[in-house]
């Protein structure tokens, strides 16, 4: 092994064990992450309508296993803020924003 692989293996097993697991369950997340190589890829998933499609889902999965709090009353407890003016949730308790101003500046190269 190689000092660069030595040292990109030495990194993974750090934020292996900061998530709270091993080399291979930290491993089984990143396969399963989609990572955006480019900005323009990232601008395009964040202003998508796919994005608050996938989210309504988030809550969804979210509230019916308790992680919404003990408050919540159904799936639009938290608010949530999209591109476009578009919102899902209580607008009221707005908690997750996905502005996607630093994306396109950096689609732009204004960063």
């Amino acid at each position: 092994m190689n000092a660069k692989n030595a040292a990109s293996n030495a990194a993974l097993e750090h934020m292996a064990k900061a998530s709270g697991t091993d080399l291979a369950g930290f491993q089984a997340q990143l396969d399963t992450t989609k990572l955006f190589a480019t900005p323009k890829e990232a601008l395009a998933f964040s202003t998508s309508k796919q994005l608050p499609d996938t989210m309504r889902k988030v809550a969804e999965f979210s509230f019916q296993h308790g992680l919404l709090g003990e408050g919540a009353k159904d799936t639009s407890a938290v608010g949530m803020a999209f591109a476009n003016g578009v919102t899902s949730g209580d607008k009221g308790n707005l908690k997750l924003r996905f502005d996607p101003s630093y994306v396109q500046m950096a689609a732009d190269a204004k960063l």
